[in-house]
């Protein structure tokens, strides 16, 4: 894994806690980009990278469906 090269944003509050999660799960973004995908989101790796550094907005229906792909409760992921 690449160490990150800008600092975090201020977009989102959940970026760093997908990023925690899906390294827990050991999944690589790409596969969390796949869960993703096929549960209906329409997301590049890019807007995903940036989703995580925290430079992206995450919309409500977004953030159902990151926590369904992580298998957590959606409420996990604001904490």
């Amino acid at each position: 894994m690449k160490p990150r090269m800008l600092p975090l944003g201020n977009m989102n509050i959940v970026g760093a806690k997908i990023t925690k999660l899906r390294l827990e799960n050991g999944l690589k973004q790409k596969e969390l980009l796949a869960k993703l995908q096929t549960r209906g989101m329409d997301i590049s790796a890019p807007c995903l990278s940036k989703l995580e550094g925290q430079t992206r907005i995450v919309s409500d229906k977004e953030l159902l469906i990151i926590a369904e792909a992580l298998g957590v409760r959606p409420e996990e992921l604001l904490r």
